[in-house]
């Protein structure tokens, strides 16, 4: 059964050179990029999905510096609502939690059931740290945090990257994305379940260290992790059934895919299974979680790309039973940047930041 990824990837078309050659743009993005560096440095990096929304915009309007100020506030109001929607998110995400029992032995079993041939009857997580995990860290642990930091910024960049572009990619992206977040949200209110980590704090494993940031104490960045620790502390620990984490990393590398050229699969595909030797290594999810995932997202991009035929297909059929003399409305054609044409509403999109 073929999975529809990217419905119409778009021609390519040459951008207009810039007048002053790009310098004023140059400029924008190094101003940009210099404040980016200090935030980092003293507040953290953009993992709260507000902040890293301020952050992309900023980008936006650097990058886009030459246009009017009606082109940029455009691109608030098609996100603020999505920011907000982000926020709801998070705190019904909270009460998953409420009294809940979390699902932890059936992730234990089915992870030595499928690796534990491998593994001496370990779940992987523990057989990982055991031959990797160091009291001091080690140039992989800098590796996994920055890995484990990409899923905080990376599907929202490349939709913001989309809505620069092309309006009508944008809102496909932006429907799988927010079904896809809906239905790991659904899944953690009627599974709600605990990863590696909390197994072992709860004497259901062996000793599992989190190690998901501890790479950023070996380049001296002690504040880059800041926001992403507290959010830590603060997460839900019943949202571990299914990995989100790994989920985004798989969507966005599929909805691109049948764009580029062959040659950079390997690349892409290299991404979430980067993320998750990441998760799985850091104590932060079981394999199983990883597969059920990467499930959901086979599963958004059927049923989406069904909704969207079967939406396309009736919508000539209710214009051809209208009353006579009533008028149709006209369907505008898609464009290829947000100058052209008033932004969709993107308010009955949620698109959480799983922690």
């Amino acid at each position: 059964m073929a999975v529809v990824t990217d419905p119409q990837p778009p021609a390519r078309t040459g951008a207009p050179s810039s007048p002053d050659g790009g310098r004023r743009r140059v400029l924008a993005m190094t101003i940009w990029g210099v404040a980016f560096v200090a935030a980092w440095f003293g507040i953290g990096l953009p993992t709260d999905p507000a902040y890293a929304f301020f952050w992309i915009w900023a980008a936006t309007i650097a990058w886009h510096s030459d246009r009017p100020w009606r082109s940029h506030l455009r691109f608030a109001r098609d996100w603020v609502p999505v920011v907000l929607l982000l926020a709801v998110y998070t705190i019904s995400r909270g009460f998953a939690a409420t009294g809940a029992t979390p699902h932890a032995l059936e992730m234990i079993v089915a992870d030595r059931f499928l690796f534990g041939w491998a593994t001496g009857g370990e779940v992987p997580t523990i057989w990982l740290q055991q031959r990797l995990y160091r009291p001091e860290v080690q140039w992989w642990d800098v590796l996994v945090s920055w890995v484990y930091f990409s899923h905080f910024v990376a599907t929202l960049a490349a939709a913001a990257v989309l809505w620069m572009r092309d309006r009508s990619r944008w809102t496909a992206y932006m429907r799988r994305w927010g079904f896809l977040c809906a239905a790991g949200l659904a899944t953690y209110f009627a599974y709600p379940a605990a990863p590696p980590w909390w197994a072992a704090q709860n004497g259901l494993l062996t000793e599992v260290a989190r190690i998901s940031t501890r790479g950023w104490k070996e380049m001296g960045m002690h504040g880059a992790g800041n926001l992403l620790n507290a959010g830590q502390i603060a997460s839900n620990p019943v949202a571990a059934m299914p990995s989100l984490h790994t989920a985004f990393a798989l969507f966005v590398v599929l909805f691109f895919l049948s764009s580029l050229r062959k040659r950079w699969w390997p690349l892409l595909l290299a991404y979430p299974l980067a993320m998750t030797f990441t998760l799985v290594y850091s104590g932060e999810h079981y394999v199983i979680d990883v597969l059920v995932g990467w499930a959901y997202v086979g599963m958004t991009f059927l049923v989406v790309g069904l909704a969207e035929r079967w939406w396309a297909a009736r919508r000539p059929r209710r214009a051809a039973v209208a009353p006579a003399g009533e008028q149709q409305p006209s369907v505008i054609p898609a464009q290829t940047g947000p100058s052209e044409q008033e932004a969709i509403p993107a308010a009955a999109v949620a698109v959480p930041a799983e922690r």
